[in-house]
């Protein structure tokens, strides 16, 4: 029975051991996660080389929009960003994105789920409208699963309000 439970702790801490931590698509300060694929930009990183990866440049441009309570409707600001975007993305034919839509706290798990899936695609649809081939556009919705900020209140709810693209 001892020797069982020793060889049974010995596999778990190995396989333990072999776990890797997983990427995170965002932070409570409004990041995306970075990738190793570089682009050349005018902006520097930190290892000083005057380069900055493919998601460091995306997030420079703005990689997120804001909505309004209670709906996916893009606002004037947001079609701006998501110009920049579909700039962005013409000039780079092999980058393929995924565009997340959240929620604020407010409302049951179904409605979030189904509104930020609308929020996701009319991000989408704004950016297959400026030419970006719909095939390289994903879309998934967290709901209110993922808040960008912790909080009850209104400065909280506002970005928790997004739709976010990631570069795959």
């Amino acid at each position: 029975m001892f020797l069982r439970l020793t060889t049974l702790l010995a596999g778990i801490f190995l396989l333990a051991a072999c776990e890797t931590a997983p990427n995170a698509t965002g932070d409570a300060a409004g990041t995306s996660a970075s990738g190793s694929t570089t682009a050349s930009s005018s902006g520097s990183d930190a290892a000083g080389t005057g380069e900055m990866t493919i998601n460091e440049e995306l997030i420079s441009i703005g990689d997120r929009v804001l909505f309004g309570f209670d709906s996916y409707e893009l606002s004037a600001s947001a079609k701006s960003v998501l110009d920049d975007q579909a700039t962005f993305l013409a000039s780079n034919p092999s980058v393929r994105i995924t565009i997340e839509g959240h929620c604020d706290e407010r409302g049951t798990r179904e409605y979030n789920l189904a509104l930020g899936e609308s929020r996701a695609s009319a991000t989408r649809d704004y950016l297959v409208a400026q030419g970006v081939n719909p095939a390289r556009i994903k879309t998934i919705s967290y709901g209110k699963e993922r808040p960008a900020v912790i909080g009850s209140n209104e400065d909280a709810w506002r970005y928790n309000r997004r739709a976010v693209s990631v570069i795959n």
